[in-house]
């Protein structure tokens, strides 16, 4: 079968929003597909009823147009994800780059400003935020069962889409043989003021994803202590150093703060993908780390490090 000052906005949410109601966290109940669009030979939405969100979730599929068995890449978007499919189809060559290669490239819709992780609480914005049981219980069967997945997974994504897919190898290794951060920083230590201040941004409360900052659930979701969970894997990390590039003058759609702050931001990312890696070496890790003497945090280059990871992610899954 086929197919947003930092402190001030922080402060504010803590004066009135830092009592959320904690939810009981949903039984991983099957997930069921309600609706199939194929909207070309290899490309298809599955609309899923997800019991974990509470609410049908919109995957888009990258898929080759015949049958036969193959692996699947988990190609997660950034803080603000399109409506009506993922960026990486709407900003990037990513549908025609997949196109003859042997694997499903799944993108789940939706998820802004989520880390697409389990939130501890409900969100008055958001709603309900349970993207990792979606998306490591949940989701999995059903790909594999409607696009005869085999059962090896990749897992990546860009900025924040690049924390996560680092956050879910390292608390489910057993799922993932590689993954691949494209500007991403998986420290969520180093990270964590730009993670709070990214959901107070777009009206989220986020205390509610693990708690205020300090709290046990951060060491939790954290690669960079968690670290040794990703031994055996094959690692991608890319980043830029802020520095203008051949890409500036491209129309992309960029994440708002992006088009005056592309540079900025990654040269923070190059900042902490230097201290990730050295982490990785100090545990005799091994991991595949390009710095680009130029590039900024947007569309056009997440484009051409997804073309330079692949030899390494597709290798890995016998893509």
């Amino acid at each position: 079968m086929r197919r947003r000052t930092v402190a001030a906005a922080i402060l504010a949410i803590a004066a009135g929003l830092l009592n959320p109601v904690l939810m009981t966290p949903a039984p991983a109940s099957a997930a069921e597909i309600v609706r199939v669009d194929d909207l070309n030979a290899t490309r298809t939405a599955l609309f899923i009823d997800s019991p974990a969100m509470g609410r049908t979730i919109q995957v888009q599929v990258l898929h080759p147009a015949g049958g036969g068995s193959r692996p699947t890449y988990y190609l997660l978007d950034g803080l603000d994800p399109g409506a009506t499919q993922s960026t990486w189809t709407n900003a990037t060559d990513a549908e025609p780059f997949f196109q003859g290669r042997n694997v499903n490239v799944v993108m789940p819709m939706g998820g802004q400003a989520s880390y697409y992780t389990d939130w501890a609480s409900d969100d008055p914005r958001f709603g309900r935020y349970r993207w990792e049981t979606f998306l490591t219980q949940e989701l999995p069967p059903i790909v594999d069962s409607y696009f005869d997945g085999n059962g090896v997974n990749a897992i990546g994504g860009l900025s924040m889409g690049g924390i996560a897919a680092f956050v879910l190898a390292v608390r489910h290794p057993g799922m993932y043989r590689a993954v691949a951060g494209y500007s991403a920083c998986p420290d969520t230590n180093i990270a964590q003021g730009a993670m709070l201040f990214s959901i107070a941004n777009r009206g989220g409360n986020p205390f509610n994803m693990w708690g205020a900052a300090g709290s046990p659930a951060w060491n939790e979701h954290n690669p960079a202590v968690l670290t040794e969970a990703l031994r055996g894997k094959t690692i991608y990390l890319s980043t830029g150093t802020g520095i203008p590039g051949p890409h500036e003058l491209e129309i992309k759609p960029q994440l708002p703060e992006n088009i005056f702050f592309g540079g900025p931001i990654e040269l923070g990312v190059d900042a902490c993908v230097t201290v990730f890696e050295n982490r990785l070496r100090e545990l005799n890790i091994p991991a595949r780390v390009e710095h680009s003497a130029v590039g900024t945090h947007s569309w056009s280059y997440w484009q051409d490090t997804l073309h330079n990871s692949w030899p390494t992610i597709g290798g890995a899954i016998g893509a």
